[in-house]
């Protein structure tokens, strides 16, 4: 299944718009975006490590987290776990800004919503360094008991309670910034969405990095730049990334012959789509299919 950056979030229940997912290093619960999963969504999301560590990257800025300690990202901002520890499992807890307003165009949405959501905030460490940070990090440990047990009468009351009770925690304790600088920063983040979505819908064919950079209304300077800024590799690096992921999915859910895949994904010559891969990956499109059809023991 292809997926694009923007995520919809499915959720179980659609009267309950919240949902949180467990993962690990060999995938999500319920089906999600886990691990080295670049994406974005219209919802609020809170990252709780449960063991191990994680790094996780926002804005091109990587945080590391251990055990115990959580990351707000805010609506609509990018973000990808880059490394989990062997050991690692996280849950993430994600819901729309609704649930914090009560009704539209209340008051609380008015005053202690859309400023901070609509803000230039991307993301907010919460390590359990500061007394506030401890209380909101009980209450998500509280909320991870309540969604794996699913027992208790009113247990979605119970969560709604207590994701209010931890909003008005954190936005009682942090202080918004109209600098410069953050709304450069997330002007930034909306480019570089538009060029990436650009590159996932169209990384099959020729496209050029004077596309890509059109795309956001860039040059070809800047359009690198952004690139080399927020997520570390050049734009066709991340090209030719891309269309290796691509291939892997097709090496393993389709019997296309290499020459066609490379097609597919993008490649004009075969022997440069075999090279690529080969670089990536470490090993070939033929070796990477034959472990994929070996038999588990």
């Amino acid at each position: 299944m292809k997926k694009q950056l923007h995520e919809i979030i499915q959720y179980p229940d659609e009267a309950f718009p919240y949902i949180m997912y467990t993962h690990t290093n060999q995938g999500s619960t319920p089906e999600g975006r886990g691990v080295n999963d670049l994406h974005w969504h219209e919802e609020l999301q809170i990252t709780l490590v449960t063991s191990g560590k994680l790094t996780i990257q926002i804005n091109g800025i990587d945080y590391n987290l251990d055990k115990g300690q959580a990351i707000l990202i805010n609506k609509s901002v990018l973000h990808v776990v880059t490394h989990l520890s062997h050991d690692g499992q996280y849950v993430s807890f994600n819901f729309p800004e609704k649930l914090l307003a009560f009704y539209s165009e209340s008051v609380m949405e008015k005053s202690y919503v859309h400023p901070y959501t609509n803000s230039f905030l991307l993301s907010l460490e919460i390590k359990g360094e500061a007394e506030w940070h401890k209380q909101i990090l009980q209450i998500l440990w509280y909320m991870k008991n309540e969604f794996e047990k699913k027992k208790n009468w009113g247990w979605q009351y119970e969560v709604s309670i207590k994701t209010v009770q931890l909003w008005l925690i954190l936005i009682s304790n942090i202080s918004l910034s109209s600098e410069e600088s953050s709304k450069h920063n997330r002007r930034e983040q909306e480019r570089l969405q538009l060029m990436l979505s650009f590159i996932h819908q169209n990384y099959t064919n020729n496209i050029t990095l004077k596309e890509i950079a059109e795309a956001a209304h860039l040059s070809v300077s800047e359009c690198t730049r952004s690139f080399k800024k927020s997520i570390h590799m050049t734009p066709y690096y991340y090209l030719v990334k891309y269309r290796i992921k691509r291939s892997v999915e097709l090496l393993e859910s389709t019997e296309y012959t290499i020459t066609e895949i490379a097609q597919r994904v993008g490649f004009n010559h075969v022997n440069h789509f075999i090279q690529s891969f080969k670089k990536h990956r470490n090993i070939t499109p033929k070796e990477s299919r034959k472990i994929r059809n070996e038999p588990t023991t």
